[in-house]
């Protein structure tokens, strides 16, 4: 006779707060990976590669992160691992608009472009690590 252990779902102050260390966490990673990218001189800078647009976007990447959590902690037996998945293909997608800049931006390069996707990465890791308890014990 095997056991289940049932899913504890978090509650709405422990999402917010997960939620917040989210956007923040968000937020600081890159912007201090911009920071690191400009100082390099490795990339020629343009606008979508700038504070205003990176941070603002992170910030509403990690808020629809959790939003996303919070209906799937609602709806489905697994959230951690369904969200995990959601996360991985909003990922993929995310990637998408960076590509469309590559060839609608004169001022784009490959560079660039890859370290806006970097820092798409860095905002579901920091996500899927604050909201879920994947790698946590």
């Amino acid at each position: 006779m095997s056991t289940v252990t049932p899913t504890v779902r978090p509650t709405r102050s422990v999402l917010a707060r997960r939620g917040l260390t989210a956007v923040v966490g968000s937020v600081a990673a890159n912007g201090l990976l911009l920071a690191l990218v400009l100082a390099s001189g490795a990339v020629q800078p343009f606008m979508p590669l700038s504070y205003p647009p990176v941070l603002f976007l992170s910030a509403v990447g990690a808020i629809g992160a959790t939003l996303v959590y919070g209906v799937l902690s609602r709806r489905v037996e697994n959230p951690d691992r369904t969200f995990l998945r959601v996360a991985v293909a909003a990922l993929v997608l995310s990637f998408l608009p960076d590509i469309g800049i590559l060839f609608g931006d004169p001022q784009a390069t490959i560079p660039g472009v890859v370290a806006l996707m970097a820092m798409h990465v860095v905002v579901a890791a920091v996500c899927v690590g604050t909201l879920t308890k994947i790698g946590r014990k």
